[in-house]
């Protein structure tokens, strides 16, 4: 629908004309034409027509005048994710499911590159998150989500969007290995998750009080991962989960997204948790979320949750019924057509009230408001009105995907210091494998077109000119292989590289593993090719979840491993830099690497902690006790670095009054502790401390050095962690170079555990701060 110009309203005086621009007031943008907005003209102006046109009132002042204005049917047309119009008020069509995981993705309804016309193609595509996560660094993260939000805006001001909620990021822990989504995480520590969701969303949606510069919405809230695993379905199961494991592992990178980054937007998930699906658990989304969290937004249901509260999981027995739940429960939107189909309905049969959809769609339009939606053009926003067609696809966003690619690369195995390799010294080189010159292999999931793609193929050949290469396998899967034509290339090749791993076809949205050994015949085709290769050959996998590479690890003829996820657009020149010495690989695993007999663990089995009378083993480094392929935060370097904890003030004299006015309790182990409810917000602040970590870079090569801090427990009793990161630095250091690197302490948060009521506690005590096997000894009592 082209531009139209409504005339409305009258004020005091008579009647005042409000000039409203609507781009596709029933759906669908023009490609490089004018973005979607309301309220243009002298109605912004305070005290002229609707006060939802007022740009000086809050918000939430003006989202509750225009539901004021709306009728029950126009009410009801908000509640999906295509909201309709309204033309006799001005109000535009809005589509609020757009995807932004690791850059711009024509996964949901609101973005285009590909219509007639279109100023921009393509956007930046950042590695998939898990690799991002690998390099340890929330600037990194930070820079990232700024440069996503800033191509979102600019995408929206050309007018190649339909809206500027961006569903992402995935916090959820990567708990099980076989998990398909495993690797839109940040991997499996609630603390790591926690300081990505934080980097992430403040990124997303700007640093300007103003105006958001996109809404960014943590998903899925909790305890939600699992696909289709031996029958079960997420879309069917009740994830039983202890108070202990959501409040210590599940739980926390949503509050550290609600709390810390101010999201604007939390999507509960089709889990069932403890017999209430997540969409329709009043306790989740209103009384923690909303209530103790103190959400700011709005709440969206993962697609067609609604729907499947009745129809797959049985939780109601009409769809009127179904709806009035999660609106009550606290839910303000659903993705898909469900609510809007059944609200009505549900009304009259006296199962919802009209007030229970205006305190929701307040909270929609609030978010629109913010978004500058109703404030007239968007271009002519002091803030972000000057984004466009070039501030997509810049070279600092490219080379931005090409630092966090070759951050997160991780290195494995380096026998006799194979890597790096000098480039004048590789006569000839073989490269082999189904994800060495696939694009789609390095991009994961949840993308969009990317603005280049540099496959490793051709990232070699940009250092090595004489290259043989095979794919050596029909696909990812390897179901059918070149084995013998694979080895006589080896053999007659100076060195020998391997592009093995996984794709969407093994682990994606709606698909879980059921094995972690590599898939179909890449394990003898690479012993194989490693057999006759005139040296050692070098491995490189790239993967989102860990695979079981044993026979890799241990085989002399393998001389190296690298980890390079799925490594976005930048992939194939950030894994060559890193093969050639260009960039020494700092990247740490964020996630454990177990072996297949891991498999032998139930998927949905929920329990973190190990029950060693039962045998079962635990999951993730906190908890897991059982043998690892890799350790969690495990990684390789060019260098060798050294650290050491310098200092760690111990909390003052002064403490020790404040403590010892606290009560404490003792445990059925006879452990005493003290309730973080009772210390207090103040007596919190005035417990932490510094600690400072000496890191040197002993050479010979230049590198990024991530320093992981943990907190050890004298005892594992009471459910405690075996070890918990509390945080972590990443430092660039010159060869010969050091560094003191500051950790801030907070007892509160760092050194307290839960028990298993689910209620937070500080052990009275020894309490130990790690890094590698260097302690110190903090001391937490009266």
């Amino acid at each position: 629908m082209a531009a139209a110009a409504f005339s409305c309203c009258h004020g005091a005086g008579g009647m005042v004309v409000i000039v409203v621009v609507v781009m596709a007031m029933l759906g669908g943008v023009v490609a490089g034409g004018e973005p979607p907005f309301s309220c243009g003209g002298a109605a912004a102006g305070g005290g002229q027509g609707y006060a939802f046109c007022d740009a000086t009132l809050p918000a939430e002042q003006r989202a509750a005048d225009l539901v004021a204005r709306l009728t029950a049917a126009e009410k009801v047309a908000q509640l999906g994710d295509q909201a309709a119009g309204v033309p006799r008020l001005g109000v535009p069509a809005y589509k609020w499911w757009s995807e932004a995981l690791h850059g711009l993705a024509t996964s949901g309804r609101g973005l285009h590159f590909d219509a007639p016309g279109s100023a921009a193609r393509a956007a930046t595509s950042f590695p998939q998150v898990l690799l991002t996560a690998a390099a340890f660094d929330d600037d990194l993260w930070f820079r990232i989500g700024q440069a996503i939000g800033t191509e979102a805006r600019a995408l929206y001001n050309i007018g190649q969007a339909e809206g500027l909620t961006m569903w992402s990021p995935n916090v959820n822990i990567f708990r099980d290995p076989r998990w398909g989504r495993g690797q839109e995480t940040p991997g499996e520590d609630p603390t790591m998750a926690s300081k990505y969701a934080v980097a992430f969303v403040k990124g997303m949606q700007g640093n300007s009080s103003a105006i958001l510069q996109t809404s960014a919405c943590c998903k899925h809230v909790t305890a939600y991962d699992l696909e289709d695993w031996n029958g079960v379905q997420r879309y069917n199961f009740n994830a039983k989960v202890t108070a202990q494991d959501l409040e210590d592992t599940y739980n926390p990178p949503f509050r550290s997204c609600v709390v810390d980054a101010k999201a604007t937007c939390i999507m509960c998930a089709y889990t069932g948790i403890n017999g209430v699906p997540a969409c329709a658990n009043a306790d989740l989304l209103t009384k923690t979320v909303r209530g103790d969290w103190g959400l700011d937004g709005y709440i969206a249901s993962d697609c067609d949750a609604v729907a499947i509260m009745r129809d797959a999981q049985r939780y109601t027995q009409t769809p009127e019924d179904a709806v009035a739940v999660a609106l009550k429960a606290g839910l303000d939107m659903n993705c898909g057509t469900y609510m809007q189909q059944h609200a009505t309905a549900a009304i009259q049969q006296g199962k919802l009230t009209e007030e229970d959809i205006d305190k929701a769609l307040k909270n929609l339009f609030a978010i629109r408001m913010r978004l500058g939606h109703f404030d007239g053009d968007p271009r002519s926003n002091s803030v972000y009105g000057g984004l466009g067609a070039a501030d997509i696809c810049t070279p600092e966003h490219r080379s931005l995907a090409l630092e966090a690619a070759m951050d997160g690369i991780v290195l494995l195995k380096n026998d006799a210091g194979i890597l790096p390799l000098d480039r004048t010294a590789v006569a000839s080189a073989a490269v082999i494998g189904p994800n060495a010159n696939d694009g789609l292999a390095l991009i994961g999931n949840y993308f969009g077109p990317p603005c280049e793609s540099t496959t490793p193929l051709n990232g070699i050949l940009g250092y090595i000119k004489n290259v043989r290469f095979l794919a050596g396998c029909n696909s990812a899967a390897c179901d059918v292989a070149a084995t013998d034509q694979a080895a006589a290339v080896a053999s007659s090749s100076d060195y020998v590289f391997l592009f093995m791993g996984l794709s969407q076809k093994q682990e994606s949205e709606g698909r879980d593993r059921t094995s972690l050994l590599l898939p179909g015949e890449q394990q003898s085709l690479i012993t194989a090719v490693a057999d006759a290769a005139k040296r050692p050959v070098i491995l490189v996998l790239l993967t989102g979840g860990p695979v079981d590479v044993t026979f890799a690890q241990t085989n002399p003829k393998i001389g190296a491993i690298l980890w390079a996820g799925y490594p976005g657009q930048a992939g194939g020149l950030a894994i060559a830099r890193v093969l050639f010495g260009d960039h020494n690989p700092g990247g740490r695993l964020p996630v454990t690497w177990y072996p297949e007999e891991f498999t032998k663990v139930p998927m949905t089995d929920m329990r973190m902690r190990a029950d060693p009378a039962t045998g079962y083993p635990g999951r993730s480094y906190r908890f897991y006790q059982g043998k690892t392929v890799y350790k969690f935060g495990y990684g390789l370097s060019y260098s060798s670095y050294s650290r050491q904890l310098v200092s760690g003030g111990k909390p003052a004299e002064s403490y020790t009054n404040l403590l010892a006015s606290l009560r404490t309790t003792t445990t059925s182990e006879g452990d005493e502790s003290y309730h973080i409810e009772e210390i207090g917000t103040d007596g919190c602040e005035q417990l932490k401390f510094p600690a400072v970590v000496e890191v040197q870079n002993h050479g010979p090569m230049d590198g990024k050095h991530s320093v992981l801090m943990y907190l050890r427990w004298p005892n594992a009793k009471g459910g405690r962690p075996t070890t918990q990161l509390i945080g972590f630095r990443s430092q660039h250091l010159k060869v010969g170079e050091k560094a003191n690197i500051r950790f801030d302490i907070s007892p509160c948060e760092h050194f307290s555990r839960v028990r298993k009521d689910g209620k937070k506690v500080i052990d009275r005590g020894s309490h130990y701060l790690m890094v590698d096997k260097d302690e110190l000894e903090i001391r937490f009592e009266a």
